[in-house]
């Protein structure tokens, strides 16, 4: 009796840890790509199908007995899914497992060919890992297809009746019958379920069950007794309606559509990064035009004009501010020597600017300073012609060109120049004096004009 309430204990503890083991959540998933919340995570099946002694495993003598017979049995289980690939689950069995012809070497051959045994499960429970190998869907997240295996342990009631008799008559060996007794056992199984709401799986399966006895079948033989239970049934998931079980998640099929949704928001990042790049070339090219125009006519740029708005024909300084004393124009003949062009040919000869830029580079201003001293003692006027080589596009070349005329204009004007009297203009590559396939002809196209007149 003692013997009795002890391992009802411990079938009772074990069920109270299987309980305690679901009542567990696991962690945040850290990859994010789900939410456990978004699933139902607890189910119960039942099932039915055919108890047999036979197993894959019990050798070419089929265990105790040779002839195998088909029997109903019937089971559940409670499942709490930890993970897509792994749950755990309390399973509960119950059932005949029947056989035919004794292979006992004591018995005569009409004895074993008459012997049979029944095997009553009064009741088994046990404690399974639920392993999902694969939920197999490439472009639905609840997956319809999913394979499993499971191993556990359990412990089970059960009593043998086996019955020696030949049908022609009673003889030595007749009928015995053992009472009920409790074993350990160990379910190892393996299955498929499908599918087929986002609440209901169909579930295949074929368990074996290896026990710690040798006389499950009331014959004890040299090794442990084993069982197998084929099984179909249907899980039905508890929880939230409308969500699917996360035994059913397809990872492959997440990540899919993980990877369109990051693709889309990739197109549109770089859809907006054009936008925003062509909306700051638009206004580039609008500041541009308007610090280099001339508004007020005076010859002077609105970026270097410190007096804008002058009336049209004042006459203004090299900042664009009208001169206190009115200079008396008096015309006369201009005559260009031939040093004056002498200076003018040397500033050309010195002349250099930063790399694609408008910068006038230190060495140049001492030939420049010549060419503005030049100026204010004879008063002449200067044309100043940009042009570039055929590099690059026509707008740019525009722009540079006529961006390094009118910095030359501009630091004649800060050295004493009449800005009235220096045209700065840009060609591009318009008026070439060399050929542009070679750099040493790209080189000569790369210049400014001095036309003193």
């Amino acid at each position: 009796m003692n013997s009795k309430i002890t391992k009802s204990a411990m079938i009772l503890s074990l069920v109270g840890l299987s309980t305690s083991l679901f009542a567990q959540d696991t962690p945040a998933d850290s990859t994010a790509r789900f939410s456990k919340k978004d699933f139902r995570t607890w189910s119960i099946g039942l099932n039915g199908g055919m108890l047999t002694h036979y197993t894959p495993f019990n050798g070419r003598s089929n265990g105790d007995y040779k002839t195998p017979q088909e029997a109903w049995g019937y089971g559940g289980y409670i499942k709490k899914q930890i993970t897509p690939g792994f749950g755990i689950q309390a399973d509960f069995l119950a059932g005949k497992v029947k056989g035919m012809r004794s292979n006992d070497p004591s018995l005569s051959t009409a004895q074993s060919d008459a012997s049979h045994f029944v095997t009553r499960i009064d009741w088994s429970a046990a404690v399974k890992g639920n392993f999902t190998l694969a939920n197999l869907s490439m472009n639905n997240k609840r997956s319809v297809f999913s394979p499993y295996v499971t191993v556990g342990a359990g412990y089970m009631s059960s009593s043998a009746n086996v019955d020696y008799a030949i049908a022609t008559g009673p003889t030595a060996g007749a009928a015995q019958s053992e009472g009920y007794k409790e074993n350990w056992f160990v379910p190892v199984g393996a299955g498929f379920k499908i599918g087929v709401a986002k609440g209901l799986n169909i579930d295949l399966g074929y368990d074996v069950n290896f026990m710690k006895s040798k006389t499950f079948d009331g014959y004890n033989g040299a090794a442990n007794d084993r069982f197998s239970y084929a099984h179909a049934g249907v899980e039905i998931a508890l929880g939230k309606k409308g969500t699917s079980q996360l035994q059913n998640y397809s990872a492959i099929a997440a990540l899919r559509e993980e990877s369109a949704a990051e693709s889309a928001d990739l197109r549109r990042a770089l859809s907006t990064q054009e936008e925003n790049a062509r909306r700051d070339r638009e206004a580039l090219v609008a500041k541009y035009n308007q610090e280099m125009g001339d508004d007020d006519g005076d010859g002077v740029a609105n970026k270097f004009d410190k007096c804008p708005g002058t009336p049209a024909g004042t006459v203004v300084d090299g900042a664009g501010c009208p001169l206190v004393a009115p200079r008396q124009i008096i015309k006369e003949k201009v005559i260009v020597t031939e040093a004056d062009r002498k200076v003018v040919s040397e500033a050309i000869k010195n002349l250099e600017f930063d790399l694609g830029k408008a910068t006038i580079r230190a060495k140049s201003y001492p030939t420049l300073n010549k060419v503005a001293a030049l100026l204010v003692e004879k008063n002449f006027s200067l044309k100043l012609a940009g042009h570039t080589d055929n590099t690059g596009s026509m707008a740019t070349n525009l722009r540079l060109s006529k961006e390094r005329a009118e910095a030359i204009r501009t630091y004649l004007v800060a050295q004493g120049a009449n800005a009235s009297r220096i045209e700065a203009t840009g060609y591009g590559p318009n008026q070439p004096i060399a050929t542009n396939k070679t750099a040493a002809g790209r080189q000569k196209n790369r210049r400014v004009e001095f036309t003193l007149y």
